[in-house]
């Protein structure tokens, strides 16, 4: 087999722009995160560990690759 024709998995995780859904600001965070993530200006909860992939409780405004 050529080297041409050899597949390179994408990753699926990614980071993300997420809007707080009580104030508004936008804050990156990674879509396999391990650990709870907060707002730094309310203290909404954005993000939720869910094992694998987390709950993302805020607005994914975009994706950062």
């Amino acid at each position: 087999m050529r080297k041409e024709h050899i597949l390179i998995p994408l990753p699926r995780s990614s980071f993300l722009l997420v809007k707080c859904p009580k104030c508004g600001t936008e804050r990156v965070v990674y879509s396999h995160s391990t650990t709870p993530i907060k707002c730094n200006n309310c203290g909404e909860l954005l993000v939720i560990p869910a094992g694998g992939k987390a709950r993302i409780l805020g607005e994914i405004v975009k994706r950062l690759d």
